[in-house]
């Protein structure tokens, strides 16, 4: 492989962490309101279906274990596929971006199943989504990945390494990547420090999950939901009453959703990924740009390895990385995720690097 000249790319990078956050003009930009939000994603139906269809017809994973892909065609040069965390879907995920996303391009969502997760049909599913992304809009996409999604995303780009065919896209974006059980829950701690790691400690214990614990973790999903819906000062400006309303009843019930066998099945695919210090090989040349929360204690260990290895050797797996964290200094701190309640501070980077994408300035400096 040819030698990159980083210093362009990483110049224009800095510029990344001058970006002040967005205040008044918030008011001005906010993408819910009925004249900019775009159309409802809708159902969608990829033509390319080989990748999937190898692992259902050998048995190694079910029907139930299939991911929803939704789809929102927008005119565009860059079309997006988004992965969420664990809750909740993609289509939320993203709420407040979603009119800013579609400038950009077609969007694609990957909704996980409820009762059910196989990593490799998921990993399947992104090798035929990419695919069908390709053959429809002649461009690779951008990835945008959140929380547990970014953990997905990094298992695909190895598996796409071990196969020999590593993955083409425009871009990633990895927003609080959680990509390991050593994430959430710190190696030989009594009890789990984080509020995530409490909720997901019983599935990773030997035999079944004890009684109780699909409700204790539906219940700690929810109040992480309800304590970033209580930031009134913050929506205010970005949802209006009937909005929320709308975008709490989609969350919480795609948490009420999720069935034990579902929740089980998702920590396990989580506690199957390795670290990212332990990859040896190069996961991705395209331009990369992780985020971090200014407040991820409440979701993420105080040494989580891959924040570690991001922080200090990520250029190792992406060469044109920029890692930064997104802080709130004039009102509520930014947690973990937090596209829903705090996007108008994640925007402003991710607006950036979609402006790099499209002028082609990675491009002239690789």
């Amino acid at each position: 492989m040819p030698a990159l000249n980083l210093a362009p790319v990483l110049h224009f990078f800095a510029a990344l962490q001058r970006v002040s956050p967005v205040v008044p003009l918030r008011t001005f930009l906010r993408t819910t309101s009925n004249r900019l939000r775009p159309c409802p994603p809708q159902p969608f139906v990829p033509a390319v279906r080989s990748a999937q269809a190898a692992v259902l017809t050998a048995n190694r994973a079910g029907l139930h274990q299939l991911a929803e892909v939704w789809h929102e065609p927008h005119g565009g040069p860059l079309p997006t596929l988004v992965l969420g965390g664990f809750v909740p879907d993609s289509t939320e995920q993203v709420f407040l971006l979603r009119g800013h996303l579609a400038k950009t391009g077609p969007l694609y969502y990957l909704n996980y199943p409820p009762d059910g997760f196989s990593l490799e049909l998921v990993c399947a599913q992104l090798d035929d989504l990419v695919s069908e992304i390709r053959r429809r809009h002649g461009q690779d996409p951008v990835i945008f990945a959140v929380s547990f999604g970014g953990g997905l995303l990094l298992e695909w780009l190895r598996r796409r390494q071990a196969a020999g065919a590593p993955a083409t896209v425009a871009g990633l974006i990895l927003i609080s990547p959680v990509a390991c059980v050593e994430d959430l829950i710190a190696p030989g701690e009594p009890k789990p420090a984080t509020l995530l790691g409490r909720a997901l400690a019983p599935y990773l214990t030997t035999g079944a999950v004890p009684t109780g614990a699909v409700e204790k973790s539906r219940a700690i999903f929810a109040r992480m939901f309800e304590a970033g819906a209580q930031n009134r000062e913050s929506l205010a400006f970005l949802l209006t009453r009937g909005e929320l309303a709308r975008l709490r009843t989609h969350v919480l019930a795609t948490i009420r959703r999720v069935t034990a066998r579902g929740a089980c099945e998702r920590v396990q695919a989580l506690r199957a990924m390795p670290a990212l210090a332990g990859t040896t090989v190069l996961l991705a040349t395209a331009p990369t740009l992780v985020l971090y929360a200014e407040k991820e204690d409440s979701v993420l260990t105080a040494a989580s390895p891959t924040r570690r290895a991001f922080g200090h050797a990520g250029r190792r797996w992406f060469p044109l990385l920029a890692c930064r964290v997104i802080s709130n200094p004039r009102g509520a701190p930014v947690q973990h995720a937090s596209l829903i309640f705090h996007g108008f501070n994640f925007l402003p980077a991710i607006t950036t690097f979609y402006h790099g994408l499209k002028s082609g300035k990675f491009h002239r400096a690789a």
